[in-house]
């Protein structure tokens, strides 16, 4: 039995989705918002997700791509928006298919059961990485230093995203520059030792002596576990 992650905020809409996969053998969680469609991606671990991208608390498109960050799982999404660039957005911010409303329960069927067998083909990733006494939870953007959640504000989170989705390997300082404050910043490094040595103090034993968030000098930095 394959599992569903369908998110729309209309409840009428969600609840007819539901009874109509569960009668084709699905297994069906619900989510009516962004926020709530996140929890249950990282909690329920979905086999794919049928996305509305008119959402009451985030655009559905931001929902797909906090889901990119972290998972390749199969994402199809659902919405009324017709106009050709909004599929595009959608395809680019990595959506395994579109399908617009009105639609056909068959058809909506048969394009969720394709993306079901084209997952099958990736191998699932995890949505924690764990680094010493670190948890670094990508689904929701958080890490815990011995089980205390730590703080951090989103330039350091994004720093810490990418070194623990290359963890063990080096990531070179025009990298880190151009993937986390853009390209015009790649030659900006005086902004990576400053955001090194935060997240050193916030998240190593002793920030002088760092085993974890290692700097190769000249070159760029590495997550070490």
């Amino acid at each position: 039995m394959s599992k569903v992650l369908v998110v729309d905020d209309e409840p009428a809409l969600a609840r007819a989705l539901a009874i109509n996969l569960r009668a084709h053998g699905w297994e069906v969680v619900t989510a009516a918002d962004g926020r709530s469609a996140l929890d249950a991606a990282a909690t329920e671990h979905p086999d794919v997700v049928l996305l509305d991208l008119g959402l009451p608390d985030i655009d559905g498109t931001e929902v797909l791509a906090g889901l990119r960050g972290w998972t390749s799982v199969p994402i199809v999404v659902l919405s009324a928006r017709q106009h050709g660039e909004d599929k595009v957005e959608a395809l680019d911010l990595g959506a395994d298919d579109y399908v617009t409303k009105p639609f056909a329960m068959n058809e909506l069927l048969a394009r969720l059961r394709a993306a079901v067998r084209r997952g099958q083909d990736t191998t699932p990733e995890t949505t924690e990485v764990v680094v010493g006494d670190l948890v670094i939870d990508l689904a929701r953007k958080r890490v815990a230093r011995a089980g205390t959640d730590v703080r951090l504000t989103p330039t350091e989170w994004s720093f810490l995203e990418l070194l623990a989705r290359n963890v063990g390997r080096l990531v070179t300082r025009e990298q880190v520059l151009r993937e986390v404050w853009g390209p015009a910043y790649e030659h900006e490094t005086h902004y990576l030792r400053v955001y090194a040595a935060q997240l050193r103090r916030k998240l190593e034993a002793d920030p002088a002596h760092p085993v974890h968030l290692v700097t190769s000098a000249g070159l760029g930095y590495t997550l070490e576990r």
